[in-house]
């Protein structure tokens, strides 16, 4: 007699079937570097054509490249002067990619968290990543792109509306169309974190040196831009400090830190200097201190001439863009948040405590174990490309791992060597700009995804340290 085939129930099949897709599809993570690269490629042939050039002639390929993966990546370094070679097409162009670059990287890096956080992790898990992002619900995917779409678009519109006024009260840019196309573009290189200017002769905001309202305006665009969308909506949701998410008050007492240590330092260091500060009056060495000190985080901007800034400043603006802006957010480096939960290990070590701990909670051993993964990996890399440069170059080591640093956090300050550097010097920088953009968030998607629940634990062994 034969045996009647069982099958299976429906909602097995199902399971079993969204296995299988989720075995076929490529990691998140894959995704949104490839994303990135096919972005670059559609900017670089755009940019190669000669409508994109102010001569109307073919670009070569390394320079439409570099320019391609410092706009998407919003990094600023340049290798031809952005407001003299590019036309208005080649300038909208790098518009449209460091917009596409900047919101990319906010909502990819949101959604990635998102959708991490939808598999195999905690309840617990989910709550925190809830109240970090600012989202009523972790399904709500869309109307969480839409905020961030909003408060972009918000904050851009506001600059460029403020920064095209100044430009056409103070006459420099001539008329008011080129007034207003000023003013979007400098606000959304500054809320991007780009450093892109249309000035010309890479001066940056050079002529700006005595002016609050264009430096303010800049400046106040980079450090908001570089907090992101999920800590600025947890202060404008809860409005209390005791409420923040302890991710908040983390990214917002370390950025103040910095910029006050950073201003602290510039200032002392330059204060007599002739060639920066020294030939400034009092108030506008205060302004300047206090604007290299946000820009370097990760902006590029720079109202004074960068190569002729001290040694110990050019190490202490390296700090500032290894560090960079918060998560989530267009800056660059290897972030205020993994900076801050590396400051909390060290200061819970010295004080005897098992675990870090910040404002009353514990932080997860796995959190730090990340953090000091992108913190040391970076370091390693940065190290490697600084070696590869100083073989492959003749310029100063300090000027070449300067550029490195910059590139790699995306910052876009410059000594004034990119744009003299041979071709490979230059490929190494490109590189550099595509994985201090994509690698440190690639990383911690990596190690996130690869949890897993322990059934065991090792036997303990010591290790001596120190």
């Amino acid at each position: 007699m034969m045996s009647a085939v069982q099958v299976p129930p429906q909602p097995q099949r199902l399971r079993v079937q969204a296995a299988k897709i989720r075995r076929r599809a490529p990691p998140p993570a894959l995704v949104l570097v490839l994303g990135f690269a096919a972005l670059i490629a559609i900017g670089t042939l755009l940019l190669m054509l000669p409508i994109s050039s102010q001569a109307r002639s073919w670009t070569p390929p390394l320079e439409a490249l570099f320019t391609s993966t410092s706009a998407v990546c919003v990094t600023g370094l340049v290798v031809v002067d952005t407001g003299t070679y590019w036309s208005g097409f080649g300038q909208v162009v790098i518009l449209l990619l460091m917009q596409a670059g900047g919101f990319g990287f906010m909502t990819g890096s949101t959604l990635l968290l998102l959708l991490l956080v939808g598999r195999r992790t905690s309840l617990r898990d989910r709550i925190a990543v809830q109240q970090s992002l600012g989202a009523p619900q972790l399904g709500s995917v869309m109307a969480l792109v839409r905020r961030i779409a909003v408060f972009t678009l918000a904050l851009e519109a506001i600059g460029a509306a403020a920064l095209g006024a100044r430009f056409l009260v103070g006459g420099e840019a001539g008329d008011p169309i080129r007034a207003a196309w000023w003013g979007i573009f400098h606000s959304i290189s500054a809320f991007n974190n780009a450093g892109f200017d249309l000035f010309g002769e890479f001066r940056s905001v050079t002529a700006f040196v005595h002016d609050p309202v264009v430096l303010g305006l800049l400046g106040g665009l980079v450090v908001v831009g570089g907090i992101g969308y999920a800590i600025v909506g947890d202060v404008w949701q809860k409005r209390r400090w005791r409420r923040l998410a302890v991710e908040t008050r983390l990214v917002l007492l370390t950025t103040l830190a910095l910029l006050v240590v950073g201003t602290v330092a510039i200032a002392a260091i330059e204060w007599t200097q002739p060639r920066t500060l020294g030939s400034l009056p009092a108030e506008a060495r205060v302004l300047n201190a206090a604007f290299h000190s946000a820009v370097a985080r990760t902006a590029g901007f720079n109202s004074l001439d960068t190569s002729a800034l001290l040694e110990p400043t050019l190490f202490g603006l390296m700090a500032l863009m290894f560090i960079g802006g918060a998560s989530g957010s267009p800056a660059g480096g290897i972030k205020v948040n993994t900076f801050s939960v590396l400051l909390v290990a060290i200061v819970s070590t010295a004080r005897g405590r098992p675990s870090a701990e910040a404002f009353g909670r514990r932080i997860q051993h796995e959190t730090v174990y990340r953090a000091l993964a992108v913190a040391l990996l970076s370091i390693a890399f940065v190290f490697a490309v600084g070696f590869a440069l100083s073989l492959t170059s003749r310029a100063p080591f300090i000027e070449l791992i300067f550029e490195t640093v910059s590139a790699f956090a995306t910052v876009g300050l410059s000594t004034g060597i990119t744009r003299e550097l041979e071709a490979v010097p230059r490929v190494l920088l490109i590189l550099a700009m595509f994985v201090g953009r994509l690698g440190p968030l690639t990383l911690v998607l990596a190690l996130a995804s690869q949890r897993q629940p322990v059934s065991f634990r090792p036997a303990v062994e010591s290790v001596r340290i120190g």
